[in-house]
């Protein structure tokens, strides 16, 4: 895969260099360029689906997507040679060569094995999982009003405007939220720890066991995205229930499956209960507070 990457960052230099100023390139020289750039990129696709599945579906759809950048790069570049007229090489295609080096560069930050790629999943889920925290977090200690900030007094035309600000009831229930919010970047910081420690992917029941937390997991960031959203003002409290029921579901699956593999030695499930705890603890305070909404 590195070699046909790298390869493929070469034609893209070479067709770039040849339309890059008069005169117009012969047409034989022509055939023999989009012959070269079509071999590197069936050259990339080829060695994409040498990859066995076996290996992890989570590893396999990292590779296809940097291999899926290199083939849409080289497309836009070659779109971009052939709707420019031919006086100088404009800022369009410069941009769209450097696309194609850029993607062909990420091949070496690729995970070699599917425990390098789960990892680097949950990684991810947790970055976006800490952001949509601190942004709760800020809107919550601004005060009663988190609109504050992004309207002004003409806009609202009636700063009293009750749809803008939380009632004491409504910031009860938020702070349960917040606990099951901490809880889910807890639950993922934990996991990711687990996997870089234990997780091995020398044989398929390890490499399934990954993916599966893999794909339990990718369900955790939306979940507490969708949560966050229905905790700003006006508060429906039955729809934040609601949120808050499918993301704890979520986290007590990722705990379950976490717990079952191989990735959870004897040493790990004593976090996995006390977080477990902690969901349902944070559950039955949202449940008991909107229990008057059903």
């Amino acid at each position: 895969l590195d070699q046909t990457f790298k390869v493929t960052s070469q034609e893209a230099t070479k067709l770039s260099l040849a339309f890059s100023r008069p005169p117009l390139t012969p047409a034989e020289d022509c055939q023999k360029l989009s012959e070269d750039v079509q071999n590197a990129i069936l050259a990339v696709a080829t060695v994409y689906y040498w990859l066995p599945k076996g290996q992890g579906t989570t590893l396999r759809k990292m590779v296809r997507d940097a291999t899926t950048e290199v083939v849409e790069g080289m497309i836009q570049l070659t779109e971009t040679i052939l709707s420019a007229p031919l006086e100088s090489l404009s800022q369009e295609q410069l941009i769209s060569t450097g696309g194609v080096w850029e993607a062909c560069e990420q091949v070496s930050n690729l995970p070699r094995d599917n425990q390098a790629a789960v990892a680097s999943a949950l990684a991810a889920c947790l970055g976006v999982v800490k952001d949509a925290l601190e942004e709760m977090e800020h809107a919550l200690a601004e005060g009663q009003d988190p609109y504050s900030d992004i309207m002004e007094d003409e806009e609202l035309g009636f700063r009293g405007n009750r749809d803008t600000y939380w009632s004491e009831a409504d910031r009860k229930l938020l702070s349960s939220c917040m606990g099951l919010m901490k809880a889910s970047k807890a639950c993922l910081k934990k996991v990711l720890g687990a996997v870089k420690a234990y997780g091995k992917a020398d044989a398929p029941e390890q490499i399934a066991q990954l993916d599966d937390l893999a794909d339990i997991a990718n369900e955790i960031s939306p979940s507490v995205d969708e949560l966050a959203l229905s905790m700003y003002p006006p508060v429906n409290q039955l729809a934040v229930r609601l949120n808050a029921a499918k993301l704890a579901s979520v986290l007590k699956k990722v705990l379950e499956i976490t717990k079952t593999s191989h990735v959870c030695p004897p040493s790990e499930e004593g976090w996995v209960q006390f977080l477990t705890g902690a969901v349902d603890h944070n559950m039955n305070k949202i449940k008991n507070f909107t229990q008057g909404q059903l």
